[in-house]
């Protein structure tokens, strides 16, 4: 007698063909009382009172340019900006 893998077994979701999987059958459940803690750093860029990264209006604004054919990318001041941000990210990092 050759078994079938696809057989459904005691574990079934009634009306499905298909067993459960041990993950599904294993993996709790959210619970709604689960809390999340945000670490001191999260606090203090929520609360650091600056402008938010993301400006509707601008990108309105480039997206028109971009439409209208008269958006210019300048390479060089794309690269002097992502240079100093990456110096400023490395300053940033405690020396271990």
């Amino acid at each position: 007698m050759k078994i079938d893998s696809t057989t459904p077994t005691g574990g079934a979701v009634s009306g499905s063909n298909e067993p459960r999987s041990r993950a599904s059958a294993s993996a709790p459940l959210p619970s709604p009382a689960t809390e999340v803690h945000l670490s001191e750093l999260a606090g203090q860029l929520q609360s650091s009172g600056e402008t938010p990264a993301f400006d509707a209006t601008r990108v309105s604004e480039i997206t028109q340019a971009i439409a209208e054919g008269r958006f210019t990318i300048n390479a060089d001041t794309i690269a002097e900006r992502l240079i100093a941000s990456a110096s400023e990210l490395i300053a940033s990092q405690p020396k271990a």
